[in-house]
């Protein structure tokens, strides 16, 4: 179990490092026989710009054992079906199918990507689909590209790994605090505004202002600590 976590955390080190076009995968739980992966669909393709979730279960046995992967995202594909399950030969192990132990789950996830783009009409695991991309292309690519606006359009078309969700908080605080000292430069410059040019010109005279922004009478001066201090001066 042990060489099974090491082995899963160099892979989606490299993953991280150098992630294939369109292709992301990371721990789900911090768990390494739990992995959550998604796609984005090629350009001219039914499934452009789509963002398709897939969950990645990695037995004990891994690599000596492919991993589970199943579609969260509904997809119109042939070789998909309405539950996630995907006909691919990299997904079994010989002689039905051609898992290697040298293989990885990014080599894995570029093939399912592929799949995407290139169905594979001669070995379906929906067989209305499959005859359908077969005799009638254009109406499988519109009920493909009608799906997939339905269901993973509506996602964000950016991979959102754990890290990028942090990144990306950490830009919005950042931006908070700035709006903050904003606001508060602001506050002191509403609160000089709030002076007429007349009551301005007696502040920087020395003549002071109330808070109501009236200047105050002889009278009020005179009351006024220094005012007295320089009155005796002047006497």
């Amino acid at each position: 179990m042990m060489r099974r976590s090491l082995r899963i955390s160099k892979e989606l080190s490299q993953l991280e490092r150098e992630p294939p076009p369109g292709v992301s995968c990371w721990m789900k739980n911090e768990s390494t026989n739990q992995l959550q992966a998604q796609i984005i669909g090629d350009e001219k393709t039914p499934y452009s710009d789509g963002v398709f979730d897939l969950e990645i279960q990695v037995p004990e046995r891994y690599p000596m054992e492919p991993p589970k992967v199943q579609f969260l995202t509904p997809i119109y594909h042939p070789n998909i079906d309405s539950v996630g399950r995907i006909c691919l030969d990299l997904l079994k192990m010989p002689p039905s199918g051609n898992w290697k132990p040298s293989l990885s789950i990014g080599t894995l996830l570029t093939s399912i990507k592929l799949l995407m783009s290139q169905p594979n009409p001669d070995d379906p695991l929906m067989a209305d689909i499959s005859t359908e991309f077969l005799t009638n292309r254009v109406v499988f690519e519109q009920k493909a590209r009608e799906h997939t606006h339905k269901h993973a359009v509506q996602k964000t078309t950016a991979v959102t790994s754990p890290k990028q969700v942090k990144d990306q908080s950490d830009s919005n605080d950042s931006d908070q605090s700035e709006s903050s000292s904003d606001e508060s430069d602001q506050s002191g410059s509403s609160s000089d505004e709030s002076h007429s040019p007349a009551d301005q010109l007696a502040i920087q005279e020395g003549i002071p202002v109330s808070q109501a922004g009236k200047r105050l009478s002889v009278e009020d001066l005179n009351a006024q600590p220094h005012a007295k201090k320089h009155k005796a001066h002047q006497q």
